[in-house]
């Protein structure tokens, strides 16, 4: 597995935990690079100040037959959830690698980085991911946005795939990283949700993996009532241009929790 980080050019290595983290997470087939190339947010880690990590999908190379037959499942198609099935629950631990392995084995490399002050994105599954995590982990990050997430994954088809597959047929363990359902249970501090989604998505209107709107449902019985802003935009679909178009708004929204943005600026 490799990591891409991109250092802001206030990055100093001397100074101990200076530079808040942004870990952009990506979606199915993706690896370090998609985001890093395509997703354009380094102009805003240079003018806030943050760092953005960009962690692979899923291991790689681990000998498992059968996690290189499907796009949608096995490499490239870690799903963010730590695998419980026998076959999977050796190597596909997506949840504790970002949320526990990741940030340790970078603050070893860079003394710089604030892992105390993070905050999270991310793209499809990645966008899942992302909220999936936040929701977990009360407290822990300072924010959270997604662009086209799989926000119910329990009631869609690559969900079902992937949940199947990594935790089995108890649909109850599947519930424990389903963002729609997570929202509800949230108790820790709030910080405002946002997602772009493009209406020209196929994923969104024609497959039905998406869903935001459950998503958004769900937080109006949640902490989270009022606050979670879901964008719906004209002409834009699934690609890396949708996300570069608006990574400065989600940028902007980090920038903000993160510290970096005071109220004088």
């Amino acid at each position: 597995m490799d990591i891409n980080v991109y250092l802001p050019a206030s990055y100093d290595a001397g100074k101990i935990h200076a530079t808040p983290v942004l870990i952009y997470l990506a979606g199915l087939t993706c690896s370090p690079a998609n985001g890093a190339e395509k997703a354009f947010f380094q102009p805003y880690a240079d003018k806030y100040g943050f760092a953005v990590v960009y962690p692979d999908t899923s291991p790689r190379g681990a000998g498992i037959d059968g996690e290189d037959e499907n796009w949608d499942f096995g490499t490239g198609a870690g799903f963010y959830c730590d695998a419980t099935t026998e076959k999977y629950k050796d190597h596909y631990r997506m949840y504790s690698y970002i949320n526990e392995e990741l940030p340790v084995l970078l603050a070893e490399k860079f003394a710089g980085l604030d892992f105390d002050t993070v905050s999270l994105t991310g793209h499809s599954m990645g966008g899942y991911g992302a909220l999936a995590i936040y929701l977990k982990n009360a407290g822990k990050y300072k924010s959270v946005s997604a662009f086209a997430p799989i926000s119910n994954p329990s009631n869609c088809p690559w969900g079902e795939k992937c949940f199947g597959g990594y935790l089995g047929d108890d649909r109850a363990a599947w519930l424990e990283y389903d963002p729609t359902v997570l929202i509800k249970k949230y108790d820790g501090p709030v910080a405002p949700i946002l997602i772009h989604q493009g209406l020209a998505d196929a994923f969104h209107y024609r497959d039905n993996q998406l869903q935001p709107e459950n998503f958004l449902k769900a937080s109006e019985e949640s902490k989270f009532k009022g606050k979670v802003s879901v964008n719906l935009v004209e002409k834009f679909d699934h690609s890396y241009f949708f996300i570069a178009s608006f990574a400065k708004e989600h940028a902007e929204h980090h920038a903000k929790y993160l510290g970096l943005v005071g109220p004088s600026l």
